[in-house]
This record gives C-alpha cells, structure tokens and sequence, in this order.
C-alpha cells in the first residue's frame, strides 16, 4: 500500500480515537445540561467535558469550588481546592487498544513507521487543541501534561502494535533484521525472547482475567449495598444515568485494584487505611455507590485469593513449556530458568504500572490518597508468578517423544524402533540385531533377480537391539541365530558364516 495512502488511515485512525473518547464525554453532559440544569451556561460545558476526557488520560486536574457553593454546604475553605488524580481507565484503556490496532493495520501494510508516526502525531495535535481551548476558571491542569500524557498513552500502544505486525509479516528492515540475529543464536536461546514476550502478555491478561471475576463476584456478593447508595444519592433519572456512565468508566480501575486486593498488598481508600484479604480498615467511605463493594469486614478464607495469581503463573508455564526447545531429546535447564525469570520480573513491572495506573486522589483530605502502592503490587505479583512459573516449567516432566516415540542419536543416525515394533515384527529385529551385511533375509519379499536380498539391500533397515524385545521376541531370535550355518567361500568375499534355507540361494556376483 502506498506510504501516503497509511499515513492517511493512520491519522484517520487518531481523529476516530481522539472523537469518539471526547464524545462518549460530551453526549451525557449536553444531556444533563439540557434537562437537569437548564438554564446553565453553556460555554462551561466544553471545559468541563474536556476536563473529564484529560483525566481519563492520566491527567491530573485540579479543582476549585466557588465561594457560593462553600457558603451553601459548609465546606471548609481549607478544602475548597483540590486535585482529581484517580483516572477512570476506560478512556485510556479504548485509546490504548485503538492505537494499537492502527499500528498493526499499518505494519501489514508494509508502512509500519510511516502509519506510527502519522497516527502519533495527529494524536498529539488533538490532545493540544483540546488543552489549548478548554482552560476554565473552576478546573486548571498543567499544559503541558494534557499534551503529553494522551500523546503517549497512544503513541506507546501504536508503536508496539507496529511492531507485532511487523514480526508477523516481516518489514524489510530492522524487525528482519532482529530476527535474523535471533535465528543465529544457539537453538536453545533462539526462541527464549519470543517466550518471554508470550509469557508477559499470558500473564498480563491472566491478571485481568482475575481481577475481572472478582469484580464481577463482588458485585453479586455486596449487591444489596451498591443500590442502597444508590438510593440515599436522592437523584433523578438524569443524574442517575450520568452517576452509573461515571461509574461505569471507572470499571477498568476497579479492575486492577481487584488484582491488588488478590494479590495481597490491596489498596487504600484514603490516607491510612488498606483493604486487604488479611483484614479492611477505613473511615467513612465516599457515599459513590460502587465503593460498596468495598468489604466491611474480611474473612481469613480470603487469603486463598493469593492462589489466583499463583494459577496465572501456572498456566503461563504450561503453555510456555510445550513452546520449550530442545536439544538431542533434552530440555537445557538454563533457557527455561532465564524465560521463568524474566516473566516473573516483567510481570512485576506490569504490575508497578497497574498501581500506578489506578492510584490517585478522589477528592480533598484523607481521599487524596487510593489505590494500590507500586512497590508492594510488584513484588507481590512478581514472587507469585515465579512460583507458579517455577512448578510447570522447571520441573522435570516428561516430553513429548521422549519415552518410547523417538531417541534422536544425531543427524545422520537412523532412529531406533520402538518395543511395540519389535514385538509386533520379531523378523525385523533379528534383521536389525545382525553383526555383519552379508546376512541374507529370509523373508518371502522376493527380489527382481530371483536371489534373496541382502541386509544390505535393505534401505529401510532399523538399528533396534533385540534386548528391547520382550522374552518372546528374544526366544525367537535364539532360535533363528541357531539355524545359521557357515555359507561356502565361493558365495563371495565375505567371512565363512551366514544364514541359509533360502529356496532358491545361489552365489552373488
């Protein structure tokens, strides 16, 4: 596909990305300006929808309450400035998957680079439009965040989509290139960096899987709460819409803060508190009605949670092991520990960023501080799934084609036969135990010439031992040894022994 041709679709693929995010954002709050608040002014309405699509890329906003709005309620003044930092995931997490799309679609194309940066930088110049046009008095944020935070959160995940695709086709350039390295390397090392990536990615998706069930499971526990909240919110249907859409962008971070809790260290809901399966401390929890799947109280079956992720690691390791190179019928240990490792670490570095990722300040005082720490969600995920890495793929199973299938004995060895056949045909095992090629068949194959055939005639001939046999098969090879009789010298050069009874025998030319 011609370059001008992707660097377009690629930067169609940014406006999509950049709209759709500023829409979803954009419809509700028209909505609710429309009905709920009527005569409202207008011209706050894109600072505010603007606003809530920064955040949802990480960017910290901060908030000033008016003095009218203090006067009513009794707010502290202390507390009328504050920072929203808790990203709702789902926008970032729909850029994210997007970008990486578009990269893709641009690598098959041929024009992986030119497709990256086209998309990357008309990302960049929506994200400074929007930062640009949408400063309002009552929520600021740093420009220079508003650009840069969006641009890499598309730029990142378009790049490494681009060069997925890249690895699957094939560029021309320095992905072949890579590759090629790669193939030199000795083969038990060749394909260990294609594992480890693998296994990063299995790990990773475990890890949302878990934390997808127990969000899911906490929902259905602690049901009953969540609407009871949703009730004292005293709101109409407007608001109760714009409360569960809210709601509903922030699933993503209540994801992985379901992975910190699974995993052990477990979040905070404001400054010193921690729920965790080994115990919950709070205060007095915001009244948004999905913190009521906050558990109240813990029970000590909880901990076995910690198995969740141990599992990941497990199966991780499963599927990593049947990809495993071997060498002469064996698997190298120090290959398999290097991949177990680097997994393990890697995948502790996702989890630092899922901290990172879903930690922050929902409001002013002790709710400046939630989520989960980096540091323990780390060395927590990265111990466990090095555990679970450890039980499946550097244990001493057995591998396919190692008992009994095949023994390779070198590249240009003939393999051995396996027990069954030798039993099966006690002919070809006498055949296969014979010293010498000069040894005529006595089976009923007939050859073109009308004399018995050699054993060295024979281009299919095994090197099974008859010890293999069983005892069966080993009398009957006795018994055959004792019919061979010495053949005369005019037969051939060959030594004074060597079988006879063939019907027809006669000397070799």
């Amino acid at each position: 596909m011609h370059r001008l041709l992707v660097a377009l679709l690629a930067a169609l693929d940014a406006l999509l990305a950049a709209a759709v995010g500023v829409a979803v954002v954009l419809a509700p709050l028209a909505l609710m300006w429309v009905v709920a608040l009527g005569d409202a002014e207008w011209s706050a309405l894109w600072p505010a929808a603007a606003a809530v699509w920064h955040l949802g890329h990480l960017v910290p906003i901060s908030v000033t309450l008016p003095d009218a709005y203090l006067a009513a309620t009794g707010v502290d003044p202390a507390l009328a400035t504050f920072t929203l930092s808790l990203a709702p995931l789902a926008f970032a997490a729909f850029t994210g998957l997007f970008a990486a799309r578009s990269g893709v679609r641009a690598a098959e194309s041929g024009s992986a680079l030119t497709g990256w940066i086209s998309g990357s930088l008309v990302f960049a110049g929506i994200a400074t439009l929007i930062a640009m046009t949408s400063s309002a008095p009552l929520v600021s944020f740093e420009t220079w965040q508003a650009i840069l935070f969006p641009a890499l959160i598309f730029a990142v995940p378009a790049l490494i989509g681009a060069v997925a695709g890249a690895w699957r086709v094939g560029d021309d350039g320095p992905i072949d290139r890579l590759r090629a390295w790669l193939g030199r390397m000795p083969s038990a090392w060749a394909g260990v960096p294609a594992l480890v990536l693998r296994g990063v990615a299995l790990t990773t998706l475990g890890l949302v899987a878990v934390g997808g069930v127990i969000v899911v499971a906490g929902l259905l526990a602690r049901g009953t709460q969540i609407i009871t909240l949703f009730q004292a919110s005293n709101v109409d249907a407007i608001g109760a819409t714009v409360l569960a859409l809210g709601q509903l962008v922030y699933l993503p971070t209540l994801v992985l803060w379901a992975v910190a809790f699974a995993a052990g260290p477990g979040f905070a809901l404001g400054t010193d508190t921690s729920v965790t399966p080994a115990g919950t401390q709070v205060g007095a929890v915001p009244g948004i009605p999905i913190l009521g799947i906050v558990p109240e109280s813990t029970t000590s079956w909880l901990l076995l949670l910690a198995l969740l992720p141990l599992a990941v690691g497990a199966l991780a390791g499963w599927i990593l092991r049947a990809q495993t190179p071997e060498r002469d019928g064996h698997e190298p240990v120090a290959p398999r520990l290097t991949v177990a490792v680097s997994v393990a670490a890697l995948t502790g570095g996702v989890g630092a960023l899922m901290a990172v990722f879903s930690h922050g300040s929902i409001g002013p005082g002790r709710l400046a501080e939630t989520g989960p720490q980096p540091g323990p969600l780390a060395l927590a995920l990265g111990l466990e799934v090095l555990v679970g890495l450890a039980v499946l793929l550097l244990a001493p199973l057995p591998r396919r084609g190692a008992r009994g299938d095949r023994i390779a004995a070198g590249s240009g060895d003939r393999a051995f036969e396996s027990t069954r056949a030798a039993r099966e045909r006690p002919s070809d095992a006498l055949l296969a135990a014979a010293p010498a090629p000069w040894l005529v068949d006595h089976s009923e194959k007939e050859t073109g010439d009308d004399r018995p055939s050699l054993l060295a005639d024979r281009p299919t001939a095994t090197n099974a031992s008859p010890v293999d046999a069983d005892d069966d098969v080993q009398a009957r090879i006795r018994e055959a040894w004792s019919k061979i009789e010495p053949v005369p010298r005019e037969w051939g050069d060959g030594p004074e022994t060597g079988p006879t009874g063939a019907r027809d025998a006669r000397p070799v030319d």
